[in-house]
């Protein structure tokens, strides 16, 4: 069985292999600025009652409307007369976190599914395992739009659209890992010494399964942005005037000719988001294979 001191240095090990790589970690970096951003918003809006937010970034000022970016409002005004740079700030709790935890709800789903899949095996693994089939054989983001059409455009419906449409991947993804674990040795010690199914996949064959499914949730995460951005942009997704990027995108396509930046900015805030996220997966999946470690 894998011991404390031994996964201490596993990670050590990780987190040296992934400081050499420059892009993964500016796109680490770029990620935590955004979440430290997200955390303030939520603190300002806390602190001083959304006043900020009401008076600032989804009040209208139509004389000022499609004013492009200026020292006063460096990235311009929207088609509303609203600051878009504020829009952009308050927008990332919307696109960053409800990715994030979109993604975490389908990673902890699938990956008990996909556990006891891969423990049990034979016609549990069947009937499991041939759902998922089923829902991988739905693009995820008409699987999503076909959720949030049936169920409402909501947050919580919005949430689990996108959560539900991951599960199949994140379920596969654990299933293979654990095909290659539970037959070990010390997953044989551990049945030896008495410990039930449930201990077992619970304590040593999920947490010897976090490698390839980190690596999974940071490349999901930037999916998962992509589709709320998507939906919001259909009109399904979150509803005006919250400032999420997806849905400034859809109320800006009409204006594109009168105010670039309208469009613009939004744009390059979701494309730099995915990308950041794309590096960095990429790094830790360097950083975590076994096989790269020269």
């Amino acid at each position: 069985m894998s011991s404390g001191p031994k996964a201490r240095s596993l990670w050590k090990e990780t987190w040296r292999r992934l400081k050499k790589n420059r892009l993964a970690v500016a796109g680490m970096l770029f990620l935590i600025t955004l979440v430290l951003i997200a955390i303030a918003t939520i603190v300002i809006d806390l602190v001083m009652h959304n006043a900020i937010y009401n008076d600032y970034v989804i009040k209208q000022n139509l004389r000022l409307r499609l004013k492009g970016p200026s020292p006063e409002h460096i990235f311009g005004l929207d088609e509303f007369g609203r600051d878009i740079f504020l829009r952009m700030i308050w927008g990332i709790r919307y696109s960053l976190f409800m990715g994030t935890i979109a993604i975490a709800l389908s990673t902890i789903a699938g990956g008990i599914l996909g556990a006891i899949a891969g423990y049990y095996g034979k016609a549990t693994d069947n009937i499991i395992m041939r759902f998922m089939d089923v829902l991988l054989a739905i693009p995820s983001m008409l699987l999503a739009t076909a959720i949030v059409a049936a169920l409402g455009t909501s947050l919580t419906n919005l949430l689990l659209a996108i959560a539900i449409s991951y599960v199949p991947t994140f379920a596969r993804t654990v299933r293979a890992s654990v095909l290659t674990i539970k037959d070990q040795e010390f997953i044989e010690a551990a049945r030896a010494l008495g410990a039930g199914d449930g201990r077992i996949i619970f304590k040593y064959i999920i947490p010897n399964s976090l490698a390839p499914l980190i690596v999974q949730a940071t490349l999901g995460v930037a999916g998962a942005i992509l589709s709320i951005a998507g939906l919001s942009f259909l009109g399904l997704g979150i509803q005006p005037p919250t400032p999420e990027w997806g849905s400034m995108l859809s109320s800006a396509r009409s204006y594109i000719r009168e105010g670039w930046h309208i469009t613009v900015i939004p744009g390059l805030g979701i494309m730099l988001t995915i990308l950041a996220l794309n590096v960095m997966g990429d790094g830790l999946r360097d950083a975590l294979d076994p096989h790269l470690k020269n």
